[in-house]
């Protein structure tokens, strides 16, 4: 198996341009994509916003959900 790196840029939509010949036609071809862990944190950021204000969660507001403390149960250790 052979791995490929390639730099590159996004455009100004979001659009990853990858200029490199792969001497495959119509094949099928996998694509890994690594993203820096800094664009993660953005989109985990709004995912947090969004699910904490959603009001599909807001019987977690409820004291009676509260039916654990961090003193019960045991440690799982494999």
């Amino acid at each position: 198996m052979q791995a490929i790196e390639i730099n590159s840029i996004t455009d100004s939509k979001g659009h990853l341009k990858i200029d490199y010949p792969l001497h495959k036609k119509k094949s099928k071809v996998r694509v890994l994509i690594l993203v820096n862990d800094d664009t993660d944190l953005d989109d985990e950021k709004l995912w947090m916003a969004s699910i904490s204000a959603n009001p599909a969660f807001s019987f977690l507001k409820d004291s009676s959900e509260d039916i654990y403390s961090p003193n019960d149960g045991k440690y799982f250790y494999e």
